[in-house]
């Protein structure tokens, strides 16, 4: 038997990645730029037993549903042809925060597991290797890899080994703060893989928000490296409201928000003109994030929480890469 344990971090894009080149390999057909979430982590233990007859997958205390452990299974027969073993594994994960509800739970899911697979094998990979691994279980799972403030590049090539993540900045480099609310705790009605192919292919929207993912790259970017949180905020909060457009615009159309997403935005939009510098964000589901400084972090999430719908809220900071347990 061979064993590993790692813990990864969720991320939550503020220019949003929302649409694929390739599907199988998960290459983006824009990049984006993400803040990597202290504490919503996901703790994955992997072990490789000669004994075992078949992969067995845990999630959350239970056997793993099928289409999940379908997905780690085909990301575990991806890693083993690296090595040339046939040996199974028992796998094991454990998430802090609700699985499949627009947080990025897969993205810190297949990061631990990229880390854990690899180590107990006995493979030592780059920080590039790695996230080029983890980016074909999860496409954001490579933001998870770098950790801090990341960038993910879209690449060019067939075979995805120039489209990986890499940190423009780490934990230290600005303190912000992100204040989650919850206002569903359950699996998201459409899968985000869907989501964003029925977005393709029906969106009259969506090579305009394609374009914008271009520009907004960019001057997030410059943003992030002369810490101009106003700039940043905006962006954040265009970028997103632009990508639930062209979701909207599908056909049929793809609603990822509800009653208290949209009365969210509206209460942040209502801080800033109250002069608390909040931005909103959401990613494909339900989930209204405000991004803010720290001295403000204690007014929007009183105001998050007085939401009617929101059931309850989370505080995140700017986290690191993976570790090993």
């Amino acid at each position: 038997m061979s064993s590993s344990t790692a813990r990864a971090l969720a991320n939550l894009a503020l220019v949003k990645y929302f649409g694929k080149r390739d599907v199988t390999l998960n290459l983006p057909a824009a990049g984006s730029l993400s803040l990597t979430l202290e504490p919503l982590s996901t703790t994955t233990a992997v072990t490789f037993d000669t004994s075992l007859e078949w992969d067995c997958i845990q999630l959350d205390g239970e056997d793993a549903p099928t289409g999940f452990a379908e997905r780690v299974i085909r990301f575990l027969d991806l890693v083993r042809t690296t090595v040339d073993t046939q040996c199974f594994a028992r796998v094991t994960t454990q998430n802090s925060f609700p699985t499949a509800a627009g947080l990025a739970s897969s993205a810190a899911g297949f990061a631990a597991l990229a880390v854990a697979a690899t180590t107990a094998l006995g493979q030592q990979l780059t920080p590039r290797q790695l996230s080029v691994l983890a980016r074909q279980g999860s496409g954001s799972a490579c933001r998870s890899i770098s950790g801090g403030i990341s960038v993910w590049q879209a690449g060019k090539r067939a075979d995805g080994e120039d489209s990986f993540a890499t940190a423009i900045a780490g934990p230290d480099w600005w303190d912000l703060r992100v204040v989650i609310g919850i206002t569903d705790a359950g699996p998201k009605s459409i899968g985000s893989t869907a989501a964003m192919e029925q977005t393709r292919r029906t969106s009259p929207f969506y090579g305009q928000w394609i374009e914008t993912v271009n520009r907004d790259l960019v001057a997030a970017g410059e943003a992030v490296k002369s810490k101009r949180f106003e700039q940043l905020g905006a962006i954040a909060e265009h970028n997103a409201l632009a990508m639930h457009a062209a979701a909207l615009a599908a056909r049929p159309a793809i609603v990822l928000w509800n009653g208290a997403t949209v009365e969210a935005l509206k209460r942040i939009q209502q801080l800033r003109a109250d002069g608390i510098p909040a931005y909103f964000t959401c990613d494909a589901g339900p989930q209204p994030k405000a991004l803010c400084l720290p001295a403000d972090e204690d007014d929007v999430a009183l105001t998050l929480a007085d939401v009617p719908g929101v059931q309850s809220t989370i505080r995140c900071r700017i986290g690191g890469a993976p570790t090993l347990v």
